[in-house]
């Protein structure tokens, strides 16, 4: 039975569309507001009609224990368009290549140093400090919140080739700023997250990639259950504030002065459009001020099409020693079968992209092209198609010392508003889990209020 009462959505991204799909599986009448033309969010695929082609606007990664992400896919019947590949390729300059390994047993060699120059020395010291890590990730000291993910490294005496050919580049990874930058806690805290995943499933967390494009995965089964639900999706409609009358949100106020009626509210804003929105809130000036501190990561995605394949022996490869200008190249044939005709797409992606966001887009390919040929001898004569740079100042909030505890929790003191995004607080980093989870606990809030009636202070501690 429907619920007459009006949910609405603020936000088109992967919170925004997560909790508007399970608000209206719960059988809620649910208004999503997008202030683009589009859903997607920072998730999307693009046009390359030079080459008649759907390229992203970046690759995003998928973890093994994206429980949350993984329902959302479900709900929209996407599922299936993730593989697992069981590993990818470490790739030093002039083509020196080392296979990572994910799962089973070879998984144990790539935590102790997958460096093809690991001795057996070098090894043992792996093995030593991988186990202080994994125990301080689980019984975390207290200061590892004022220290560099670095440091941490130092401290448990990870070896350097060790940290080259694993540590530091998963660590960018995982939160999208360099070890000298990264919060301890933040990669603690996924550590800790994947360890008790892995005990619980019995099974170590592993990483997959999309096999179809970002549209196809994450926004046309929204779409599809959008229309099947009655899901009112509004596009350019841009919100001003929330509503907040008598302790309760009332409304959402656009910027061209209408007011969307609403008897619940999911804000699902990144952190760098949330001031203004939240006014009527008595704790809004903490929720800005927490925003305002976790700040921006840029990211620069780069797409080129070569006329030929670049060698690759995995979809998914890490550049290792590339000075923090690419971190990754995926193969898109071998992701999504792509044919390529004449076009070879490879996808480059740069994480804490700081120097490189500032550049043309001429220059950053020139760049890359410049470093593919160093690590890809079939580079070498390779000429280049196409190519696509997709420029994310603020691809997510920044995870860098002194950024702990400032996430702010999805409950808020109106117990009919909920915020969600990857900014807020979950298991995760900036993660598409850390979305989804978000949008996840923001609905449940939500449907246990309806429920039962209760106070905000009431739900804080009951859920």
């Amino acid at each position: 039975m429907n619920d007459s009462r009006r949910y609405v959505v603020i936000g088109g991204g992967l919170a925004g569309l997560a909790a508007a799909v399970w608000l209206a599986e719960a059988g809620k009448q649910v208004t999503v507001l997008e202030r683009r033309a589009r859903l997607g969010g920072r998730t999307q695929a693009m046009q390359a009609p030079e080459v008649g082609d759907t390229p992203d606007n970046g690759q995003h990664v998928v973890a093994s224990g994206y429980r949350s992400l993984f329902r959302y896919l479900e709900s929209v019947g996407t599922r299936e368009y993730v593989e697992f590949p069981g590993g990818g390729t470490l790739r030093w300059p002039g083509g020196r290549a080392v296979l990572l390994h994910t799962t089973g047993f070879r998984a144990v060699r790539t935590l102790l140093g997958a460096h093809p120059d690991a001795g057996i020395l070098d090894r043992l010291r792996a093995l030593r400090a991988t186990t202080r890590l994994g125990r301080q990730a689980l019984f975390q000291p207290a200061d590892l919140a004022d220290i560099t993910t670095e440091q941490w490294f130092e401290r448990v005496g990870m070896p350097a080739k060790a940290r080259e050919a694993l540590w530091d580049w998963l660590a960018l990874g995982i939160a999208a700023e360099p070890v000298q930058r990264e919060s301890a806690k933040v990669f603690a805290d996924v550590l800790a997250t994947g360890i008790r995943h892995g005990v619980r499933d019995r099974t170590g967390v592993t990483i997959g990639y999309p096999t179809v494009d970002l549209d196809t995965l994450y926004i046309t089964g929204a779409e599809r259950a959008f229309e099947k639900y009655g899901v009112d999706v509004r596009f350019r409609a841009v919100a001003r504030k929330v509503v907040i009358t008598d302790g309760l949100v009332t409304g959402v106020q656009l910027v061209d002065g209408t007011e969307i009626p609403a008897d619940a509210v999911v804000c699902a804003v990144p952190n760098s459009r949330i001031h203004g929105l939240l006014d009527d809130l008595p704790e809004h000036a903490e929720i800005y001020a927490a925003a305002d501190k976790l700040g921006v990561t840029p990211i620069v995605s780069t797409n080129l099409y070569l006329d030929r394949p670049l060698g690759t022996k995995s979809a998914m490869e890490a550049i290792i020693g590339g000075a923090g200008v690419i971190d990754e190249v995926f193969d898109r044939q071998r992701m999504h079968g792509r044919n390529p005709d004449g076009a070879w797409l490879y996808c480059l992606t740069t994480s804490g992209a700081y120097e490189q966001i500032h550049k043309s887009n001429d220059e950053i390919v020139e760049e890359q092209l410049a470093l593919i040929r160093r690590y890809y001898p079939e580079a070498e004569a390779a000429e280049l198609v196409h190519a696509q740079v997709v420029k994310m100042p603020k691809a997510t909030f920044s995870q860098v010392v002194g950024t702990d505890g400032l996430r702010p929790d999805q409950r808020t003191s109106v117990p009919n508003l909920m915020l969600a995004g990857d900014w807020t607080r979950t298991d995760w980093s900036a993660t598409m889990e850390s979305a989804a989870q978000s949008a996840e606990r923001a609905v449940r809030a939500l449907l246990a209020y309806a429920s039962t009636g209760e106070s905000g202070d009431t739900m804080k501690r009951g859920l």
